[in-house]
This record gives structure tokens, sequence and C-alpha cells, in this order.
């Protein structure tokens, strides 16, 4: 590469997103008091841009705009101008977003906002092409209608920006208002499965028709609706809505069949042509959730794609001190010696590029056919490509195949005269070679930064996984993350979570000059990681970790006037909203996780205050929770924990004992949402037995294993044999 032609601040930062635009014209500051000071002492507006290094769209926005001088030049002369990756500070994307929202109907990123020197936003939107088109006015002429208003009209839009500011501060609110219980749980429950229900395609699965997205928190809403109603119709009808829409993403190519793991979503109805980054967020809870199906159906297909997932995760998101990666970009070079990253190009393929690599004849089969034939009929490969020119428009994708299983393995083994276990190893011999031929493309380009919430709802995933599947080295690869979590983004000194560190020099884990502390969400998704570790693992100092960070949380983040707790701390003044998350989206909000957190913390510590704090974040989403809970599925869900009471499975037993570690695998074989599991090992000055004097009252029956069930501190008479317990799992 040449040597660049410009250099700004942002070569001092340690996000991949920040360094991708330090060489642009443009003088781009972090979110910093330096930049808020300048703004104020030249007078002038701020522009802040905002993404993250996958995002297709601000890549070409940087492209189009930021890396043309003459836009530099207006920026530089007119603004200051701030870059900001949002998964380092969600909580000064969501202040903005939520502005953008509100004042255009939509969002997204990258995302453009201009604010006043005093961090007031007034005009906002998302991508800009450079120059004006039929339909859309271009950024040059943006910025320099902007930079006119402001010196026309600066006292209208200081009071214009005011207003907003207040409109905004009285749209965001969510509190208790007057009523103090939460919602009453049947209902909620009830109508979260009918909206869900109605929005459901019954052909491909899912929620939407297009684009459509992995949204584990339905899946997860849906599996605990059918454990609880698992004798009706409409538990019946949750469970198949799962499963199918599982199973379809699966086959879909959304799911990457040569690389394992999966990608952000699908521009389509068929889960077919995706959006070709992968994100550690989705790998984690997509894991947990074909985890889950397989424990459920105890189907084996479910359990070999939340394999392929971890395979994917442990090979390529894995730093070598035993974090892990945020994501891969979906952008990169078709070729080495590409001038231009075009998305998708590291997994699509041309017809003939795998005729060439499959051409041995294929012995027993029909007359002539090739290796090559069967695996393009299994994966709906296409002479001419079979991506659709609607879904590409940038025409990135033309002649080229996104593979997607069309047909079930016995129809593609009855179409070749194969037997099904022939089929399998020559599809396994296809993938294998085209993963080959792939690894010799260019890389997408990852990212390399390490977060602490996205790493727990990993841990999770490796956890969960290790339990349902009796995988003893998926749960080691969960024990590992939350080692490095707690080296590397705890500090032990304050008792607080960071959020984010880095991949530096020498591969070595780097921090900033001035740590990012952690967020809401770090603490909710780290607190629920370090409880599903305990459950697959039984190591109890990740429970006593896990009710420390739950304190910190409560006393950084509680609202105790309103409930609930705020997305980010009080005291930043370059904040103007403290905000609460009220959507379960790509990832669940902190508050709907923390519900089902505080219910397990209350059964871990004998703390009933947890209790009633859990009924009070209830309280405060009650209307929403009510009237629409389909935007908060993963909350919906924990209001039914929270009304059957969560239950204590405790299994008094020897854990080397062979009785014991068959009465622990069929608790984990089981999926039941409302209860949780303690081990109590006869050790009385172990952490779990200083916490709940009740256990030491549990005995062993007749010298063998003994699992009690329960339930505010009083307990159900003793089994010993797995069956019986697993009659008591499923009431």
């Amino acid at each position: 590469p040449s040597v660049p032609r410009h250099t700004n601040r942002l070569i001092n930062e340690k996000s991949p997103y920040l360094l991708q635009h330090a060489h642009n014209p443009v003088d781009w500051f972090p979110w910093s008091q330096e930049a808020f000071d300048k703004a104020k002492k030249e007078n002038k507006l701020i522009f802040l841009s905002v993404g993250y290094s996958t995002c297709h769209w601000c890549h070409v926005m940087e492209e189009e705009s930021f890396k043309n001088k003459e836009i530099g030049e207006i920026m530089n002369k007119n603004f200051v101008c701030i870059k900001v990756d949002r998964e380092e500070r969600p909580d000064v994307d969501k202040v903005y977003m939520t502005f953008v929202q509100a004042t255009s109907g939509g969002g997204g990123w990258p995302m453009s906002v201009w604010l006043t020197p005093d961090l007031k936003p007034f005009v906002g939107g998302t991508y800009f092409p450079p120059e004006d088109g039929v339909h859309r006015v271009g950024f040059r002429t943006v910025l320099l209608r902007i930079a006119e208003q402001w010196k026309e009209n600066k006292d209208a839009l200081l009071e214009n920006s005011q207003k907003i500011l207040e409109a905004l501060l009285y749209r965001s609110e969510i509190r208790v208002r007057g009523q103090e219980s939460p919602p009453p749980s049947k209902e909620v429950m009830a109508t979260c499965f009918q909206q869900l229900s109605n929005s459901y395609d019954e052909d491909y699965g899912g929620f939407s028709e297009s684009p459509k997205f992995p949204t584990p928190v339905n899946l997860n809403f849906l599996f605990t609706y059918w454990a609880l109603h698992r004798t009706t119709p409409q538990g019946a009808r949750a469970l198949q809505m799962a499963l199918h829409t599982l199973k379809m993403m699966a086959h879909g190519g959304i799911h990457d069949h040569i690389g394992q793991g999966f990608h952000r979503y699908s521009t389509d109805q068929h889960w077919h042509v995706p959006h070709f980054e992968k994100m550690l967020y989705d790998q984690g809870q997509l894991a947990a959730m074909y985890s889950r199906a397989f424990q459920i159906s105890g189907d084996e297909f479910f359990a070999d794609v939340a394999q392929d997932i971890l395979l994917y995760v442990s090979r390529d998101l894995s730093d070598q001190a035993g974090g892990f990666y945020s994501a891969e970009d979906a952008d990169s070079y078709p070729t080495t010696a590409s001038g231009e990253k075009r998305e998708g190009a590291f997994c699509v393929w041309e017809a003939e590029e795998i005729r060439a690599l499959l051409p041995d004849p294929v012995e027993g089969a029909t007359e002539g056919t090739t290796l090559g034939d069967v695996f393009m009929h299994h994966y709906g490969v296409k002479e001419t490509g079979n991506v659709s020119p609607m879904k590409d428009p940038r025409q990135e994708l033309k002649g080229k195949n996104v593979l997607i299983v069309q047909s079930s393995l016995e129809l593609t083994a009855a179409r070749f005269g194969l037997e099904l276990g022939r089929l399998g190893a020559l599809l396994w011999e296809g993938r294998r070679r085209l993963s080959a031929a792939r690894a010799q493309r260019p890389r997408p380009h990852m990212d390399t930064k390490m977060l602490a919430a996205w790493n727990g709802l990993m841990i999770s995933g490796f956890a969960q996984a290790g339990a349902a599947l009796a995988k003893q080295e998926y749960v080691s690869r969960a024990v590992q993350a939350a080692a490095f979590l707690r080296r590397h983004l705890f500090d032990p000194t304050s008792g607080r979570l960071l959020r984010s560190c880095y991949r530096g020099k020498d591969n070595r884990v780097e921090q900033s000059a001035v740590p990012i502390q952690g967020f809401l969400e770090d603490y909710a998704f780290v607190i629920q990681a370090l409880f599903d570790l305990y459950e697959a693992s039984l190591e109890q100092g990740w429970l006593e970790w896990a009710l420390q960070l739950q304190h910190m949380q409560d006393k950084l983040f509680w609202d105790p006037k309103g409930f609930a707790y705020f997305s980010s701390e009080a005291g930043d003044p370059s904040l103007l909203l403290r905000l609460k998350d009220d959507q379960d989206g790509a990832e669940p909000t902190a508050n709907s996780v923390t519900v089902t957190n505080l219910l397990r913390a209350a059964c871990y510590s004998g703390h009933t205050e947890w209790v009633e704090k859990a009924g009070q974040i209830l309280a405060a989403f009650s209307e929403r929770l009510q009237k629409i809970p389909i935007t908060l599925p993963e909350m919906a869900r924990a209001t039914a924990v929270f009304h059957h009471t969560l239950k204590q499975v405790v299994i008094c037993g020897d854990p080397q004992g062979e009785d014991t570690k068959e009465m622990l695998r069929c608790v984990h074989s089981v999926f039941s949402p409302n209860k949780m599991l303690i081990l109590a090992d006869g050790d009385s000055s172990a952490f779990l037995y200083r916490q709940l004097p009740f256990l030491a009252s549990l005995e062993r029956k007749d010298g063998k294993a003994t699992a009690y069930l329960c339930s505010n501190f009083a307990c159900s008479l003793p089994v010993t044999s797995p069956q019986e317990l697993h009659g008591m799992l499923c009431s």
C-alpha cells in the first residue's frame, strides 16, 4: 500500500472502525472533550457520524464522501466532525438514534446527525449519496445548506434543538405510572403468542416477509410458551413455529454451508440471499437456540447446526487469550488482484468453479453423474447464478450462486440413485474441497474488538450447548472465555466491568488509554452468562462473581423513582438522555434479560428483594407488555418465569459419583424454563451453603445421589432415580 496522503486523530484510537477512517481527508475527532471544546470555542456545528466496521453502507458512504477531498474540505471548514463506533459507545448511538427515528420515521447505519455546539441534535439521517439524485438530496448539498442555516438562523436553530430535546425526553421516558404491580403473565404470554403467530410465515418460517432476521428472542419465547402449554394446540403450534424457522434458516443461504456460522440477515423471504456480515451476538444466541431445539426434539439435525456454529466461532472469532471477536465483514476482494471489494465475494460461487473442483464421476449413480452434479443439485446452484437481480441492486452477485439446500437428502439421494449414507459422504467431500478453495481467497476484514456484552452472549451459547449436548469441550471453552473477561474486562479494584478491549500489536490484548466503562447490557449479558456457566460447570466461583456484578448493576443503573434500569450511568455530561431500551431486537434488551437474572440471583443467594426488583421492571414496562409484547418477547417470557416462581432443582451428591452425573445429565436433557440447578456437594464451607442455609438440611437418601425440587425454601420429597426426576422436571 502507498503512503497515506492524510492522517487524522483517529490513528490513535483502538477501534477497528475508527482506524478505518484514520486516513480520510476529513479532520475526524473521536467522541471526546477535545471535540466539544473546539465546537464551543469556534462556535461551530458538530457533524456526528456513527457506524460500525462491518456495516456495508458505512463503507459505501466512506468511499463516496469521506474519501472525497472536496467534500472533506467542506466538512472541515464548516463543522467539527466526530466519528463514533456504535459497538464501543452504544450510549451515544442510542441517544441520537432515538432522535433520528423520531424525526425521520426510520433509522440505521451509517447514522449522520448534525448537533449544536452543546450536543443537541437538530437534523439527522442515515446514508446520503455524495451528489443530488432524482429522489435524494446529496451529502454535499446537505452540508452546504446546514452551514448556511447556521450562519443565517442560528437562534432559531438553537431554540428548535431545545424543543426537540424536551420532546425526546418526554417520548423516551419509561416508568411506573401509579400502578405498582407487574402485568398479568397469562394475558401477556397469550397476546405475544398471538402476535407472533399472526406474523409467522407458514412456508419459510420467520416472522416477516423480507428482510428476514434470525431474532432468537422470538424463538426463545416460543420454546418457553411451549414448555408451559405442552398439552394444548397453541403449545404445539409454538414449538412447530420455532423448529420450522430454525430448520429453514439452517437450510438457507443465511447459513454458511462451507465456512459455518450464520450471516446477519436475509434480504428475501426464503432465507436465501443474505447480507454477508457475521456478528458474534447472532452466533451466541443461535448456538443456544439450536441446542435448545435439540434438547426439546431430540433431533440430531439441530445438534449438528449448534456444533457447526461453535466450530466457526472457535476457529475464526476466537482470540488466543480466550476472548471472542465482534464480527466478520460482508465485503472482501474477489481475488488477490482485485482493486475493489464486493459484498459476499468470499462466500459465493460460479457454477463452472464448482464443476472444476468436483469433476469426479460418482460410482453407482446414474451414468455420467459427477460429484459436481450431485453437489450443485443439492445446493441449488444454477449455471447463470441463483441470485435474483431484484436482490442484487449493485450487480455484485451477477452470475454467482449462494448455496441453499433446496431438496431433502432423501430426494437428492433418490434423484441420483444413491444411498443416504453415501450421499452424506459425497456432500461432505464437496464442502471440504470448496472450503479449501475458499481459503485461497482474500478474507473479509475481521473486527477484533472484544466486547463484554457480546462475549457474555457467546459464553451462554457455549455453556448451554455444552450442557444440552453433553460436550465437556464446550463448557471448557466457556470457562476459558469467562476467565478472559475476568482478566481483561473487569477492574477488581472498583468491582466494575469494562466495555471493550482490543487485539493489538503482536496479538496482545490491549486497552484504550481511557477504558470505556461497562454499560447496562454488559452487566446483564455477563451475569446471565455466569449463571449459565455455573449450571454447566457447577463451579461456584462464577456464581459468586455474578452476584457481585448484580449488586454493582443495581448501584450504577437502577432508577429508584421510575423503576427498571437505565442503559447508561449517571454523571456523563456529554449524554443528553439516560434511556431505557424498550425493544428486544437482534439482541434482547438488558432489562428483559435482567428480570430472569434477578430471579436466578435470588434463588442462589436467598435475597428476596431481587424478586421484588424483577417485578418492578415488569411494572415499568407494563403498558408495552400488555399492548405490543411482540416488541419485548424476552421480557414477555420473563413474566411467565416471574409468575410461576423459579424453582430450585437441588442434586445432593458427590460431583465425581456416577449416580450424581446421571442425575445431572437428566437435568440437562430437559428444557424447563422455570427451574434452575444447584449441586449440593456436602461442603458446608462452600459459597452456596453460606448463602442458602436450608441446603444443610437436605440429605442423600440411602447414600445415593438425591434430587429435591425447592421453591420459597420449602422442598419436595426426595427422589433418587433419573426417571422420577425426569417426571418432576416436566411437570
